[in-house]
């Protein structure tokens, strides 16, 4: 895992995906990839009275706010301690990062938490999580750091999510310093046991805990947020469930809930 993409878009959690995306590519000894979409071009109206044309050009204006962007970023990251490069696309975000993820080992995006219209980050998550082949940290606004190599929790429920969440996330879990395996107890069976995931990542040189809680303590979420917050957990480890219709994802919601409010990084694959 060296190639760490960037979600770049002037909103409120820009600051809180920068500084992750910093922490980590410097933990990976890896390379920062900034992407900035650009799904804007020249636009054409016609006035029903006179019969005229009018060209709305969105695109000197978007141009304008790209170019001040860029300067911007540009000027933070000179000076950085990491290896960097700037990429624009014309594309919608989504499109263009799933495009982009092809060939890069971890995406950085903001979570719910801090966007007054939650139906935009969500959105774009789901997008991105249904089409892209990389696993993506879903960092809080407020949350601006990623301690690679803290404690790591591993939300477990023996699914094919939660199995591709763990083989994605095994080159972060070899720097943690403690890795925990939680399943919270739901009078389901389980595909694969607690057991076979930790022995999973013992074949990597990666010792686990495991923990079962049950389900009566509150919602899941609750229980892994709490449970997380017992183990001074950097970051959470998570499959993402749902199911996709006309370019929206519906999370479960488990999923949902988590993505707008864990105090958290989470690291999640579909």
């Amino acid at each position: 895992m060296k190639s760490v993409l960037l979600y770049i878009a002037d909103d409120t959690g820009l600051e809180a995906r920068l500084q992750a995306a910093l922490d980590l590519t410097r933990s990976l000894n890896g390379h920062l990839h900034c992407l900035r979409t650009n799904p804007y071009d020249p636009q054409m109206a016609f006035d029903g009275v006179t019969g005229m044309s009018v060209m709305y050009d969105l695109t000197k204006l978007s141009n304008e706010l790209n170019e001040k962007l860029r300067a911007k970023i540009e000027q933070r990251l000179a000076g950085e301690d990491v290896s960097w490069d700037y990429r624009e696309e014309n594309a919608m975000p989504a499109r263009g990062l799933s495009r982009q993820s092809a060939l890069v080992d971890v995406m950085v995006l903001s979570s719910a938490s801090g966007d007054k219209d939650n139906a935009l980050p969500l959105g774009l998550l789901g997008d991105v999580l249904f089409n892209a082949t990389a696993p993506v940290v879903v960092q809080p606004d407020a949350v601006k750091k990623f301690d690679a190599c803290g404690p790591a929790l591993v939300a477990w429920n023996g699914s094919f999510e939660a199995g591709n969440a763990l083989r994605a996330a095994v080159p972060l879990l070899k720097m943690a310093s403690d890795v925990h395996i939680l399943t919270v107890e739901e009078d389901k069976d389980h595909d694969l046991p607690q057991l076979a995931a930790s022995e999973y990542l013992a074949y990597h040189g990666i010792k686990s805990v495991i923990h079962s809680l049950p389900a009566d303590d509150g919602p899941v979420e609750r229980v892994l947020v709490g449970q997380a917050d017992q183990l001074n957990a950097a970051y959470l480890v998570m499959g993402a469930y749902g199911h996709s219709r006309a370019r929206e994802f519906l999370f479960g919601g488990v999923t949902r809930n988590l993505f707008k409010d864990c105090s958290i990084p989470l690291v999640v694959s579909h």
